[in-house]
């Protein structure tokens, strides 16, 4: 996804700060507060934290969901087991989430641990499986004291055998985490410490299902098949100790469509005759029923369910290259989804919530979801599979600066993730790339994913080209190197991928229209689109981009993948809100615009969402603000009016009206206060930002260490720094801007010598900088990014 733009100079002294942070634990679990909330959210209960079966593609009766109240602690100390626990978090939902019930961050210093006790009956022989859906980053687990096992990697599962380390009765099951997120050399995603515009709020710890399963002593640990439709016949390995015979049967609509029998471990071929191919519009899935068996006698049995289909490029009768389906050009009509939830962030409340997103982007008329740098769990390819939708999965980039151990790190995350998702027929294309995002060794990595996986297409680097306003701002030679499309984006307004022989045409990304829904915002400050429109103004808008889609699509273009099905965070360019509870444009108005490049959309899905009031938000906003002129001062009023001011772009009304809403804050103030507080504070002269400067402690305890003094000296260095350093050849007086920071004590004087700092930096004013930024370094150089500290260091010497 594009990023925002601004003016780049080498370093900068401005800072980037987060809003969003911890609240204190609770003994006895509840929600944390959060700004907006999905109406899933309210379902959610230490009872049933995510109770469906896990992993649909392999199931077997016995297994027990292990969801739901784990004590949790924070500790600095990796080494030792935690000696008390600091309160209860719900499993699944991650540390950072309010479902959590704790909603704290995680720093890159301290390591996350879990315990549940676990009762374990007799296991008759059988063998005791623990399974993770995943666990962000890096894990080690303990079974009553002792390490079991562990996994590298925050998007794949991984399973451990624990029978020989429990015994009958209660046992003890501790997790270690450790998650730098962005900080780290491991693929993080949209994960960063500090969330803005387009990066997101990470998600530590475990995030998805964890579950015990007993297994016979020789049993069935893996699937691995690929439809062939021509042939009329699934490919199949069952993955079992040597020595047994496997019986596999396809069943259509309970009946048997067809059987094979061979060795364990062998390719099969399982003949389905006369398939019922699977395709958005027909999503016909065939039950498979899998038996191991030694002689006569049955060892295990499991079930899966497999669909038939196709996906190539070929020509069309015009002899243009375009991805085919089931032999037949089928034009991939897409959008970008990023699996963030408000409550949850990346586990969505409930299995049904998790089923809506696919259900939503289907009943506005795509048939292709991009599924954008995260591995989302089993049950939403399931969904996927079931509801009938395409999937470019794109693997989860790893740290954009490539430092040491990435890249292995990054290769082993693929592998896992093509192992893991190979048997789902919604998954048509994988992309590896995104906007040079941490690329290395494209035309290699491009290649060995084609040959693990020959049954789908390659999108080798999606927007390694990026156009913005019609002008290239990426240019790269041999973008398309091995690849099996030509991939472009292009913000706003669509555009065509290049031509190149043997390879389809895709929009990798484009559009981004920004509209903001009132009372529907995770952040009221931030309302980022790549242009904003009026909600009134979006249908239009959306309506001609997709119209200069049909014309690109006669000129050769076989897909488009459009930004964004949901707002995420501060981004607020989603067609329905990150609640889900409204949409902009109304459902059957976006299938009337899409009819045209996807037709046959098949069973539309029933879901509701309230269609957008296309009421110009200033004119809302005018009418509350009457109110207030005419003397309505109560308490909620003008916490809600002053956030409608600073959408609205009113910031006079803003500072006034937050003033007598903070005239009304009594200390010691809530986490929620503090929070609106930091939200709305705008310069150095608001009301608010005395607040902060005399509630530092406070405000770091509920929202997170450095918040304060970072929000303050962001504006500090909007309002009393950055004028005089706009030009990077000024030389302003420092004794002067010195005296105006220093009552603002040590925020004020960090960020004036940071802002010194850098600017004698861009001037390579030599004897002028090595004094001051070693007392830069000297006094805050612990707060100072690794990485530009060496360069600080560096021109130092």
């Amino acid at each position: 996804m594009l990023r925002r733009t601004t003016k780049q100079v080498w370093l900068t002294a401005a800072v980037v700060f987060s809003l969003a942070g911890p609240v204190a634990a609770q003994d006895t679990w509840r929600m944390q507060p959060v700004a907006i909330r999905s109406r899933w959210a309210k379902e959610v209960t230490p009872q049933n934290a995510l109770t469906a079966y896990p992993r649909p593609q392999m199931e077997r009766r016995d297994w027990q969901n292990l969801n739901g109240l784990w004590d949790y602690a924070i500790t600095g100390d990796e080494k030792k087991l935690p000696a008390k626990y600091d309160g209860q978090i719900l499993v699944p939902y991650p540390l950072e989430s309010a479902l959590s019930g704790v909603k704290k961050a995680l720093r890159p210093d301290q390591y996350l641990w879990y315990r549940k006790v676990v009762n374990v009956p007799e296991t008759g022989g059988n063998r005791l499986l623990l399974h993770f859906g995943a666990v962000d980053w890096q894990c080690v687990v303990f079974v009553n004291g002792k390490e079991a096992g562990g996994h590298t990697g925050g998007y794949t599962n991984f399973t451990i055998d624990i029978t020989d380390a429990v015994k009958p009765g209660d046992n003890t099951i501790q997790v270690k985490v450790y998650d730098p997120s962005d900080r780290g050399a491991g693929p993080h995603g949209k994960q960063v410490l500090n969330p803005a515009d387009i990066y997101y709020t990470p998600s530590s710890g475990i995030w998805q299902t964890v579950w015990l399963e007993k297994v016979p002593q020789d049993y069935i640990s893996g699937l691995y098949f690929t439809p062939d439709i021509d042939k009329g016949v699934l490919n199949i390995t069952v993955k079992a100790p040597a020595g047994y015979t496997v019986e596999v049967s396809a069943l259509k609509d309970g009946a048997v469509a067809g059987t094979v029998k061979g060795a364990a471990g062998a390719a099969l071929k399982l003949p389905v005759t006369q398939p019922v191919l699977w395709s958005p519009a027909s999503p016909f899935l065939y039950d498979l029923q899998v038996r191991l068996m030694k002689g006569s006698k049955q060892a295990d049995e499991v079930k899966s369910y497999f669909g038939m289909r196709k996906i190539t490029v070929e020509k069309d009768d015009k002899g243009v290259e375009r991805i085919f389906l089931n032999n037949k050009p089928y034009f991939n009509l897409g959008t970008l989804d990023q699996g963030f939830w408000p409550e949850g962030i990346y586990t969505a409340p409930t299995d049904e919530a998790l089923a809506f997103d696919i259900k939503a982007i289907k009943a506005m008329g795509f048939n292709t979801i991009r599924k954008h740098i995260k591995v989302e769990p089993a049950r939403w390819y399931y969904w996927a599979d079931k509801l009938g939708m395409l999937v470019w999965q794109d693997m989860v980039n790893p740290n954009q600066r490539l430092p040491e151990g990435s890249k292995p790190l990054f290769e082993q995350q693929c592998k896992e993730t093509l192992a893991q998702l190979h048997n789902n027929p919604c998954i048509t294309t994988w992309v590896l790339f995104n906007e040079k995002w941490g690329r290395f060794d494209q035309q290699r990595l491009t290649e060995w994913i084609k040959k693990t996986d020959p049954s789908r297409l390659v999108n080798g680097h999606s927007g390694e080209i990026l156009y913005v306003n019609e002008k290239l701002r990426s240019p790269s030679p041999n973008a398309y190197v091995s690849a099996d499309m030509t991939d472009v984006h292009s913000y706003p307004d669509p555009m065509n991928a290049m031509k190149l022989p043997g390879k389809a045409r895709v929009l990798g990304e484009f559009g981004g229209i920004g509209v903001f829904i009132p009372d529907h915002q995770w952040n009221t400050s931030s309302a980022w689109g790549y242009i904003m429109e009026k909600p009134a103004a979006l249908k239009s808008k959306y309506a001609i981009m997709n119209q200069h889609l049909q014309l690109l699509q006669r000129e050769g273009l076989s897909g488009s993948i459009y930004t964004q099905p949901f707002d995420v965070e501060g981004e607020q360019n989603g067609l329905i809100t990150y609640d889900r509870e409204v949409v902009k444009i109304p459902f059957a108005a976006l299938r009337k615009i899409h009819a045209p490049l996807n037709s046959d959309i098949g069973t539309i899905p029933e879901v509701t969402a309230a269609d957008a009031d296309l009421t110009d938000p200033s004119e809302t906003y005018s009418a509350l603000l009457q109110q207030y002129v005419d003397g309505d001062r109560k308490p909620d009023f003008l916490r809600k009016l002053a956030m409608m001011a600073s959408q609205t772009g009113d910031k006079t009304g803003a500072a006034r009206i937050s003033g007598d809403y903070f005239a009304m804050l009594k200390p010691p103030y809530a986490a929620e206060d503090l929070n609106y507080v930091m939200t709305v504070t705008r310069n150095t002269k608001d009301t608010g930002f005395s607040i902060i400067r005399d509630n530092i402690a406070a405000i770091d305890t509920a929202l997170g260490p450095r918040q304060a003094e970072v929000k303050m000296m962001s504006l500090i260095f909007q309002d009393l720094i950055a004028p005089y350093v706009a030009d990077p050849n000024a030389s302003p007086d420092w004794n002067s801007i010195y005296t105006t920071v220093k009552p603002y004590g040590a925020p004020g004087e960090e960020i004036f010598l940071r802002a010194k700092t850098i600017h004698l930096l861009n001037k390579q004013d030599k004897a002028g900088y090595k004094p001051v930024a070693r007392e830069y370094l000297e006094k805050y150089g612990q707060y100072v990014k690794a990485e530009e500290k060496k360069k600080l260091e560096a021109f130092m010497n």
